[in-house]
């Protein structure tokens, strides 16, 4: 392509594919990707879109952007590539711009949160899913832009699958816009179908790249120690995957001096403590590296960058960064912990956060064969065979396990509320998204039917999660700008905090030049910039600070506006570092915290956890900071509450004047209740502990199994007294008797009998001692009490417990319910032990009769034991002395 005067402009000439492809497989593919852009089944002309389906390490991710750079008419736009971490958008178009041979920022650039290099000759961009997502909400043609790659979509980030649904609507409206998805797994026909309906509705052709893999070798080396415990990965298990390393790359550098090494670990604090055991077994032989996202980009691109001539061999520690988005050249060693951390949601305790598990056969298979992209390679998993057959065959969604608050509110700034109507790879799920779309109602940044308000969109704007923007605005009129803004960047930056104290990160990082105390500096003041620009106007539901709020009460009263339903105030007792979070839920602090002792804290971060980290809750705080009471009740004034708390307990009624800050009690004064407020406290002991919590003295339960036997035999009119049937009408059977409970009066005072009778059909009442007697005459002039079944059995029936010898001369069974169900008789010994079960008296005395005699006459001497049943006299008493 030439100037319009002619002269070449290297800006604008086309990429040399030749060139950029040598040596990467995915060249082989170039033409098939070529074709399915230029040539659809739809007939039209120019790119359309595709899904590439290639391994890591086949180039796709260095040769598709320049390859659909040079497809483009010039002049309609550049090239814009999703990669899913920072590190891999710089060290994508670092090796991009080197293989182009120019300078990086010009043809060839970048954009990640705080950094930026790229400018107006630029054809092909790197960023972030973040980054792209604002500028859709900004600009939602995409003016500039003529296509978007899509790197990495199989592994389901949230943001990425979010730009999936909007792209699609963007190509609805922009015909021209091409968009290509680039996947490592097998899911790409997934993603055809669903870029295709941006087509017409034709799934996108898929272009398959085939692996480049050497042979490799695996071997299984599980640990004789836990991988993980209540409280995450173990440090044996860390050590024992440090010791693993140390001696696998030792020995693979007696064959092969070019060899390096790539260890994989759940997170940057294993990272960390496995680069501290490899370089104390180690020492100079090697070069430990670590690459995660706290690390700085010079430090990160150290790592990913190739050994030098006449390096030291060099051993990658690295999260799970490595597994896909990057290549690191030179490695023929992976040594895998199998342990990943993902995102989880625990919507009962209102906790989010990361958590360490098993990573999935997709995961493992991808980190594997990061050791024969070059070469021959081996893999040494640090765990057995079963372990990997019990682990999901995919990455979860994170989309389904993630909080959905930062999601909701894209989608409603979008003007998809809920997501509803886009074409995403998983739909969110519902409880979630309810949850996400409450605390964005509580923010101001939705209406009531979902869509996003003025301060919505703001909020959207802001590069962190809506509660952080909505504190940082809320914030800055109390604090200022920058001090706002510091509190937000502490908590938003994925820093670890010594003890869960904020504070004292917040120090470390003013006082320290590292990488992290300059990333924290540059996010703060990026956040600053937009607390200016925004509106700080309070909320109902996140008021602004009372006053102002200066020096280290600053970081506690932002945390406590971001997340009110985390201030949390210890608990007293026996166990220390516990606290009550205004949601009700219950945290410890990790044992040895700064931050013990203090009576109120707000809580930015809590998980699940056990051991003595959790002091015994079940959840952990693990960032937070000190907070003034009245800063937590102007903080979360929206969650106080006074009122009068009745309860029935123990058979009493009682009553205080509660004031709470959520679930916390702040104040609590022992008044007398309403009647409203008795009425109600007793309605609601029953419901929720049933008709137990009345005191059913022996006459009124005789009475409800006798009303319970004639309903079930008879049916209606003979009321239905099951705890369900009762419960619901109350007031028609124990009205006064309620009242006198709400009143005041112990419930064993209250007689129930009473209040059944009420029930009684009339007159048919008259009828109850005929059909369902209470007791039971028998031969011997004893009257027996008949044990009528419990009212929740309806299959047992009516007894009679009766010593033998008073039954004597009884042929007729007794029958009850007008003679349609017989008595069930237990005939007794004369120590009252059963002898026999019967409901025909007539059977047992012709039969069993006898051997009941023949076993017992010996045994009992002193009663009866006649031969003729039929004509001895019954008795309850011993035979008469001759």
């Amino acid at each position: 392509m030439t100037s319009p005067a002619g002269q070449q402009q290297t800006v604008g000439k086309p990429f040399d594919i030749a060139a950029i492809g040598a040596g990467l497989a995915f060249a082989s593919s170039a033409r098939a990707l070529t074709e399915a852009l230029t040539r659809g089944d739809d007939g039209r002309d120019g790119p359309r879109s595709a899904v590439v389906q290639a391994p890591p390490g086949t180039g796709k991710t260095t040769l598709v952007p320049p390859l659909l750079a040079n497809l483009l008419a010039p002049g309609t736009g550049r090239v814009v590539v999703t990669q899913p971490r920072r590190v891999a958008a710089r060290a994508a178009a670092r090796r991009l711009s080197v293989l182009d041979g120019t300078r990086l920022g010009s043809r060839v650039g970048y954009s990640v949160r705080g950094e930026r290099q790229a400018g107006s000759e630029t054809l092909i961009e790197f960023v972030t899913p973040g980054i792209l997502l604002r500028r859709l909400l900004s600009d939602p043609g995409l003016d500039g832009v003529a296509a978007v790659i899509l790197d990495e979509v199989h592994e389901r980030g949230l943001e990425t699958d979010l730009l999936v649904g909007m792209l699609v609507e963007v190509r609805e409206l922009r015909g021209d816009l091409t968009v290509v998805a680039m996947s490592a797994t097998l899911d790409a026909p997934r993603f055809g179908a669903l870029l295709g309906s941006g087509d017409g509705g034709a799934p996108a052709p898929v272009v398959d790249c085939p692996s480049v893999l050497h042979p490799l070798e695996t071997e299984w080396r599980p640990a004789a120690v836990p991988r993980l415990d209540d409280r995450g990965v173990t440090p044996a298990y860390l050590d024992f995957v440090a010791a693993t390393a140390a001696e696998e790359l030792t020995q693979a550098l007696k064959g092969d001096s070019s060899t390096d090494a790539l260890v994989f670990v759940p997170g940057a604090r294993e990272v960390s403590r496995v680069a501290v055991g490899l370089r104390r077994r180690l020492g100079p032989a090697a070069d430990v590296l670590e690459l995660h996202g706290q690390v700085g980009s010079a430090e990160q691109d150290r790592a990913v960058s190739g050994r030098t001539p006449g390096g030291s061999p060099r051993i990658i520690v690295s999260t799970d960064l490595a597994e896909s988005s990057l290549t690191v050249p030179g490695v023929r060693l992976v040594i895998d912990s199998g342990l990943t951390r993902e995102p989880r949601r625990d919507a009962g305790r209102g906790m989010s956060g990361l958590v360490t598990v098993s990573c999935s056969r997709a995961s493992a298979d991808q980190r594997a064969g990061r050791a024969a992209r070059q070469g021959p390679g081996r893999v040494v998993r640090c765990y057995d065979q079963q372990a990997f057959g019990a682990a999901p065959a995919h990455v979860t969604p994170e989309i389904e396990v993630a909080d959905l608050t930062g999601a909701a509110l894209l989608l409603a700034s979008w003007g998809a509320p809920r997501g509803e109507g886009l074409a995403l790879p998983d739909q969110p799920p519902h409880q979630a998204m309810d949850d996400a779309m409450e605390i964005l109602r509580e923010l101001g940044a939705v209406t009531d039917e979902g869509q996003a308000t003025g301060m919505g969109r703001l909020l959207a704007t802001i590069p962190a999660d809506p509660r952080l923007a909505r504190a940082l605005l809320d914030g800055a009129a109390a604090a200022g700008d920058l001090k706002a803004a510091e509190a937000v960047a502490l908590v938003a930056g994925d820093y670890r905090a010594p003890g869960a104290d904020l504070p004292r990160l917040q120090s470390q990082l003013r006082n320290e030049t590292g990488p992290e105390a300059r990333r924290w500096a540059e996010d703060s003041r990026r956040l600053a910039a937009l607390a200016k620009q925004g509106a700080p106007t309070a909320s109902p539901a996140q008021p602004a600070l009372p006053g102002k709020v200066t020096g280290a009460a600053v970081v506690g009263a932002v945390v406590a506006l971001a997340f009110p339903d985390r201030v949390a105030r210890r608990v007293d007792g026996d166990i220390p570092n516990r606290y009550l979070l205004s949601s009700g839920t219950r945290a410890g602090l990790p044992a040895g915290s700064s931050l013990s002792g203090h009576e109120w804290l707000a809580v930015a971060e809590v998980t699940r956890a056990g051991g003595r980290d959790a002091a015994g809750t079940g959840a952990v705080i693990r960032s937070a900071a000190p907070l003034a009471p009245e800063l937590a009740e102007a903080a979360a004034s929206h969650l106080l509450t006074e009122a009068v708390e009745a309860e029935f307990t123990e058979g009493r009624l009682s009553a205080r004047r509660v004031r709470r800050l959520g679930a916390i009690i702040l104040a609590s004064t022992p008044v007398r209740p309403s009647p409203a407020e008795g009425r109600a406290a007793v309605a609601e002991a029953l419901q929720r502990g049933g008709l137990g919590v009345l005191d059913w003295s022996t006459a009124a339960d005789a009475l409800r199994r006798r009303l319970a036997f004639l309903h079930r035999g008879l049916g209606a009119p003979w009321p239905d007294v099951s705890d369900q049937a009762l419960l619901s009408r109350l007031g028609d059977w124990l009205g006064p008797e309620l009242e006198a409970l709400a009143g005041g009066a112990a419930a064993r005072s209250i007689s129930l009998g009473d209040p059944l009778r009420r029930l009684l059909p009339w007159p048919g009442a008259a009828k109850l001692d005929d059909l369902a007697p209470e007791w039971l005459e028998v031969p011997s002039g004893s009257r027996v009490r008949i044990d009528y079944p419990d009212v929740a059995d309806h299959t047992a029936r009516p007894v009679v417990a009766v010593k033998l010898q008073e039954c004597f001369g009884w042929a007729e069974t007794p029958r009850l319910l007008g003679g349609r169900v017989p008595v069930l008789f237990h005939l007794l010994s004369p120590a009252r032990r059963p002898l026999a079960v019967t409901d025909d008296l007539t059977s047992f005395w012709s039969g069993p009769y006898a051997q009941v005699r023949a076993e017992m006459r010996g045994r009992y001497p002193k009663h009866p034991w006649p031969e003729d049943p039929w004509t001895a006299p019954a008795t309850a008493h011993v035979k008469r002395r001759k």
